[in-house]
C-alpha cells in the first residue's frame, strides 16, 4: 500500500499535486471538503451528524470527520492506498488517524509537506480575480484577461471576491499556523515526515513528490 498524507498552507498546489500524484500511482486523492460533501449528499449517519454543523457555518467536529474518513478508507478504489489531501488539520485528528491505521493494520508510509512562504500565498490566492457574471477564475501573474477587468469568457467584469483579499488570506494562515502547524513536529518525530518547496513550477515540484514516495513506500 502507498498511504500518503499531503500538507501544507492554502494556496500552495496540494490539490493540484494531490491529483497528479493520484494519476501516477493509480490511488485515489481523498479531500475533506470533497467526501464530507458527498457524505451529506449519500444521507450517510456520519454525513448527517456534519450537515447540522455545516448548516450552521460551523467546523465540522474531528469525531465527525474522522468517522468519514474511517467510511471512505474502506472502500475497494484504497486497496493499493490513497492520498489524504489536507487532512489531518491539528494533532488531535492525526492520533485519531493513527488508531484507525493501526486497528486496520494499515501503514502511514509517508507525510509530504509543500511549504511556501506567506509572501507567495498572498502573491498565489491574492492574485485571483473571478467574473461576476460566469465565475470563471484569471490572474494577474499567472492567467491575465486579455482587456484588463475584463472576462475572456463571457465579458462580465472581474472582480476580488473577499476570500481573496490580503486580510482574508492572513486570517487563514494564521489558523494554519496555529492548528496545523504542529503536524510538522509530530510527524517529523514519528520519522515520517519529508518536505518540497512549492515556490517551483508545478512539474518540478510533482517531480520531487514523486522522487519522496518511491523512496518512502
Amino acid at each position: 500500500m502507498k498511504n500518503i498524507v499531503l500538507l501544507g498552507p492554502p494556496g500552495v498546489g496540494k490539490g493540484t499535486q494531490s491529483k497528479m500524484l493520484s494519476e501516477r500511482f493509480g490511488i485515489p486523492q481523498i479531500s475533506t471538503g470533497d467526501i464530507l460533501r458527498k457524505a451529506v449528499n449519500d444521507k450517510t449517519e456520519m454525513g448527517i451528524k456534519a450537515k447540522v454543523f455545516m448548516e450552521r457555518g460551523e467546523l465540522v467536529p474531528d469525531e465527525v470527520v474522522i468517522g468519514i474518513i474511517d467510511d471512505r478508507i474502506k472502500n475497494d478504489d484504497c486497496k493499493k492506498g490513497f492520498i489524504l489531501d489536507g487532512f489531518p488539520r491539528n494533532v488531535n485528528q492525526a492520533e485519531e488517524l493513527d488508531k484507525i491505521f493501526k486497528k486496520k493494520g494499515f501503514p502511514l508510509n509517508i507525510v509530504l509537506s509543500i511549504d511556501a512562504s506567506e509572501n507567495e500565498v498572498i502573491r498565489r490566492l491574492g492574485g485571483r480575480r473571478s467574473c461576476k457574471e460566469c465565475g470563471e477564475v484569471f490572474h494577474i501573474f499567472f492567467r491575465q484577461p486579455k482587456n484588463a477587468g475584463i472576462c475572456d469568457k463571457c465579458g462580465g467584469e472581474l472582480y476580488q471576491r473577499k476570500d481573496d483579499k490580503e486580510e482574508t488570506i492572513r486570517g487563514r494562515l494564521e489558523v494554519y499556523n496555529r492548528e496545523t502547524n504542529p503536524l510538522i513536529d509530530y510527524y517529523k518525530k514519528m520519522g515520517k515526515l519529508r518536505s518540497v518547496s512549492g515556490e517551483g513550477e508545478i512539474k518540478e515540484i510533482f517531480s520531487s513528490l514523486c522522487k519522496l514516495v518511491e523512496e518512502g513506500c
